[in-house]
């Protein structure tokens, strides 16, 4: 089973930069998208952003422009690069991939998450 290990989170100031991080405990070519989703208490799990495998990125709006997403290897696939930090980007932080094998089947990965705190 593949595990995923989200890293990078903590508790930064408003206005602050962090980079997450999210590495496989497997190579993974056979994606077809990787994601970064939030959850803050008592709402649900939101997406931030996704990055397809062709490279073609999405972002919720609440986080354009200042937050970008990224992949460079397939031992540490996806990364979110977090800029200018609001207190209501308070949340867990969880990395996915999906995709399909060249078998077919379906395969949906979620790491445990990393806490992301902004405040003064």
């Amino acid at each position: 089973q593949v595990q995923l290990v989200e890293s990078g989170g903590g508790l930064v100031q408003p206005g602050g930069s962090l980079r997450l991080s999210c590495t496989a405990s497997e190579i993974i070519l056979s994606f077809s998208a990787m994601g970064w989703y939030r959850q803050a208490p008592g709402k649900e799990r939101e997406l931030v952003a996704t990055i397809l495998s062709a490279g073609s990125r999405n972002y919720s709006d609440s986080v354009k422009g200042r937050f970008t997403i990224s992949r460079d290897n397939v031992k540490s696939p996806v990364y979110l690069q977090m800029n200018s930090l609001k207190p209501d980007d308070t949340a867990v932080y969880y990395c996915n991939v999906r995709g399909r094998t060249v078998v077919g089947d379906r395969f949906s990965y979620w790491g445990q998450g990393t806490q992301v705190t902004v405040s003064s």
